[in-house]
């Protein structure tokens, strides 16, 4: 038992100064660049439901209609991983579907 002492203890005492301070810093969360992204962008946020809404943006150079649910954080709205992103192709298809998807509605 004592060489395990002694060996603790010139462990204890090989530790210099030279080391880094904290070996294992903290690890960027990825959602950093999501909240300056988001918070960056001053697109109008349209409810659908409490934490649910729809914006119009545009990425990439496409304009973009984005459903999304968003959560709270510290007060303020950030987006969260539940929606979809539709091109204006895609929305006008869905669009041109709101008939069918009545009457499928209205069948239950």
């Amino acid at each position: 038992m004592s060489s395990k002492k002694s060996r603790k203890s010139k462990l204890e005492d090989s530790d210099s100064d030279s080391g880094p301070e904290d070996r294992n810093p903290p690890k960027k969360s990825k959602n950093e660049k999501t909240a300056s992204a988001s918070t960056s962008e001053d697109n109008e946020m349209i409810p659908l439901s409490k934490y649910r809404y729809v914006t119009v943006r545009e990425f990439r150079g496409k304009l973009m209609v984005d459903i999304r649910e968003y959560y709270d954080k510290d007060g303020e709205l950030k987006p969260g991983k539940k929606g979809i992103c539709l091109n204006m192709e895609q929305w006008n298809a869905l669009k041109e579907q709101m008939d069918n998807i009545e009457s499928a509605i209205k069948k239950f």
